[in-house]
């Protein structure tokens, strides 16, 4: 038979006196006299008493957990994501809820609602790729409930978050391909709506204006990153009118899946097409055509960041009454690197 757990209210029993009593005896407040003290402390210890902890965070009005929603666990890069959070976590005493959202609208959405009810101290949100309106985000600001938004960030004022500079990294990949004599350079983007998307947008038109290259936008090509949808994208560029000899991918998954349509294509991978990526995830060491380069996103750096910053909010949020930090909003960015797996 399971042993039952002694509360406050037997050992106020056992010693005649009150459960408020009790409480501020094992708080060692200063009203109540040492005899007292003594005498209520040595019984919680003779009976192995705990303090409920939920309780104690419910009176602090706080829970000490921090919930995450990330589009796929299953892909390295937001499992080192987590790890990066859960390492930060860890260090400043708070646990970690962890929801996916699948890459679903309506999965994001239910998670928030989720965490809310849970009453999480704050959130670390790295969007769905197919979040194009953030009303859920806005409505859960009237909550007074932290938010810290990581790699993928919504286009919305006035908000906390952490992300990596994918405008350089981009313009450092197209560089990269022109350095190795690449002139016609295509690019498969991400859904167009999605901030990362135009991001690297915006770097493929940086580098290609700088590198005296006109910009061609039938050399752009947007996919909702599925496999389909990768291997579409690779057969419209490598059969359209300017065939390109190099492809930048969204990230390294799309890039290898574009390598694999290619040669099924019957193309030769780096004598009649190249790929560059971004992520610079582990797969590709095991891959026989990883990317020649891949742009590092440093993602437990973003995580551990992301949950430093959060940790920083609601310090202050217990600390300081004033309303969001008196109005100021950390935007932090981090460098992107070019990865060259290429010695050639």
């Amino acid at each position: 038979m399971e042993k039952r757990l002694p509360t406050i209210k037997e050992i106020a029993k056992q010693l005649n006196i009150s459960i408020s009593t009790v409480s501020r005896a094992l708080h060692n407040h200063p009203n109540i006299g040492l005899r007292t003290k003594m005498r209520v402390q040595q019984l919680a210890k003779d009976l192995e008493y705990e303090p409920n902890q939920n309780a104690v965070l419910f009176q602090q009005g706080k829970t000490h957990i921090i919930g995450v929603i990330l589009p796929e666990l299953s892909e390295a890069f937001f499992s080192s994501a987590i790890s990066g959070i859960e390492d930060a976590a860890q260090k400043m005493n708070y646990t970690v809820l962890l929801g996916q959202s699948h890459d679903d609208i309506e999965k994001e959405k239910n998670l928030l609602d989720t965490f809310r009810k849970h009453r999480v101290d704050g959130l670390l949100i790295s969007i769905s790729k197919n979040s194009i309106k953030y009303d859920h985000f806005e409505a859960l600001q009237r909550y007074n409930i932290p938010m810290v938004f990581f790699d993928r960030i919504p286009k919305i004022p006035n908000i906390h978050y952490v992300a990596c500079n994918m405008v350089n990294g981009t313009v450092e990949a197209i560089n990269f391909l022109f350095k190795k004599g690449h002139r016609i350079i295509g690019m498969i983007n991400g859904p167009e709506k999605l901030p990362a998307s135009k991001e690297r947008l915006e770097g493929y038109i940086q580098a290609m204006t700088k590198s005296r290259l006109k910009y061609d936008p039938n050399l752009v090509v947007n996919c909702d990153l599925t496999k389909t949808g990768v291997c579409s994208a690779t057969q419209k560029l490598l059969t359209g009118k300017r065939r390109p000899t190099a492809i930048v991918a969204f990230n390294d998954y799309v890039a290898l899946d574009a390598v694999q349509q290619a040669r099924n294509m019957k193309f030769k991978i780096n004598q009649d097409i190249c790929f560059v990526s971004y992520a610079n995830l582990p797969i590709s060491n095991y891959t026989a055509y990883p990317p020649l380069a891949s742009v590092e996103q440093f993602p437990y750096q973003q995580g551990q960041k992301a949950t430093e910053t959060l940790i920083e909010l609601l310090q202050k949020k217990s600390n300081e009454p004033s309303e969001n930090n008196n109005g100021t909003y950390y935007k932090i960015i981090l460098e992107s690197q070019l990865m060259i797996h290429d010695s050639k």
